[in-house]
């Protein structure tokens, strides 16, 4: 199962430590999501900069959903059935390959791998500044994909 992560905060007064942990794991900007196969290697990173990011287990409809809409190669071509990386021919393959962890997004050449999203639509209904054990969005949050949804 991937791992949805997205950057919840800005650039400014963010340490040199976390900033370089955040550019491995492709989240430069806020409001920047990235799909991640599920390891020790990066639960760690995640848990570094838990007071930065927010993430969550992604099913299969949610990266179809960000793929689709988001998706983009490089260059800003949007990605469509036509240009999918070779070994996959479709999006749905390309969306199963991520989900069982087949794939990184790092390892597609010709796909960038970080989706842009905007600011959620209605606002965060729980605190911006906060883990999301006390009451907040960051660090793992079972209600991300709700808030993504609303992000794309």
């Amino acid at each position: 199962m991937a791992i949805l992560a997205v950057r919840m905060k800005g650039t400014v007064n963010i340490p040199y430590w976390a900033n370089t942990t955040l550019e491995c794991l492709n989240l430069k900007t806020k409001f920047s999501a990235t799909l991640l196969p599920e390891t020790e290697d990066y639960l760690g990173m995640l848990r570094k900069v838990a007071p930065i990011i927010s993430w969550s287990k992604a099913d299969e409809s949610i990266v179809r959903e960000l793929v689709m809409t988001r998706g983009k190669m490089r260059g800003s071509v949007p990605l469509s059935d036509a240009n999918v990386p070779g070994e996959f021919g479709n999006i749905e393959n390309l969306v199963r390959g991520i989900v069982e962890n087949k794939v990184k997004l790092s390892d597609l050449k010709t796909m960038k791998p970080f989706f842009k999203l905007s600011p959620p639509k209605g606002g965060f209904k729980r605190k911006s500044k906060k883990q999301y054990a006390d009451g907040g969005i960051l660090g793992s949050n079972k209600d991300l994909p709700e808030l993504i949804r609303r992000m794309l």
